[in-house]
């Protein structure tokens, strides 16, 4: 007979991998795994570290001291895909976090977040081999550390998790990716617009993950679903959630008209300075 995974256990072996490539590969193969042994899940509180495994490169500095991303003759749009990729590396991760910190949830929460882990995973993949065609990889550039630092204020509830990691900072690439490949496509780059086409797909998958599991916590706990984004929003965001949005897309990743409306007012339009 063959063993079935212990799937949080070995999501976290995963998260505490530092390299890039490797974790990518471990991600993927747990995957591979749990298609064909099925999976377990313990009740069991694991010791999920509070910053994941993650390489010494790209160095991580405030958003406000990132330099401008325009092209030039050395860089062209490298630092946009590296931006990119960074995400996709943190989404990895994210997604690994989720499986391992969170228990006592339903099975298919876990296969759920097991299902994004693997994307995340091959979306990085892609990015990091298109940078290598444009003569960079994945750390060449330095980055922020925006999603793991909301990561870590939400460690303790998976219902603040689900609300304002998937909901509101991934949601964000819903908003700017059609720009983003606007902007590819008129430079020419027409593997990178094909790469985001399909991010882009996927991601609104991920995003109705999160509002799905939000949901199912906020009935789990009683709790009124607008009403407990809103006061999510105002607690950690300040009731300032940047603009504008694509509406289309997350109502599609589960967000109710309501829901939009909210966001609509507490927008901050901003021009990238």
């Amino acid at each position: 007979m063959v063993s079935s995974v212990a799937l949080r256990e070995q999501a976290l072996n995963c998260l505490i991998i530092s390299d890039p490539w490797q974790k990518a590969e471990a991600t993927q193969s747990l995957y591979q795994q749990v298609q064909e042994k099925g999976f377990t899940v313990s009740i069991e509180v694991l010791d999920v570290p509070e910053i994941p495994g993650r390489p010494d490169k790209p160095e991580l500095v405030p958003p406000r001291d990132l330099p401008r991303r325009r092209n030039n003759q050395e860089t062209g749009h490298a630092t946009l895909i590296h931006a990119i990729c960074h995400i996709e590396f943190n989404a990895i991760n994210l997604a690994l976090d989720a499986l391992a910190r969170f228990a006592d949830m339903p099975d298919v929460y876990y296969s759920d977040w097991l299902q994004v882990a693997y994307e995340e995973s091959t979306h990085f993949q892609m990015l990091n081999e298109h940078l290598g065609s444009m003569g960079f990889q994945y750390g060449d550039f330095s980055a922020h550390d925006g999603m793991w630092e909301m990561a870590r204020k939400t460690h303790h509830d998976p219902l603040t998790r689900m609300a304002l990691v998937p909901r509101v900072l991934e949601a964000r690439g819903l908003d700017v990716t059609p720009k983003m490949m606007d902007k590819l496509r008129k430079s020419g780059d027409l593997r990178a617009v094909e790469i985001l086409e399909l991010i882009l797909r996927e991601e609104v998958g991920h995003v109705k993950v999160g509002s799905r599991w939000f949901n199912y916590l906020c009935e789990q706990r009683d709790m009124e679903p607008y009403a407990t984004f809103k006061e999510l929003l105002e607690t950690y965001f300040n009731g300032e959630i940047r603009g504008p949005f694509h509406t289309e897309a997350r109502l599609e990743a589960g967000f109710t008209d309501d829901e939009m409306a909210l966001l609509e007012s507490q927008a901050v339009y901003k021009k990238r300075a």
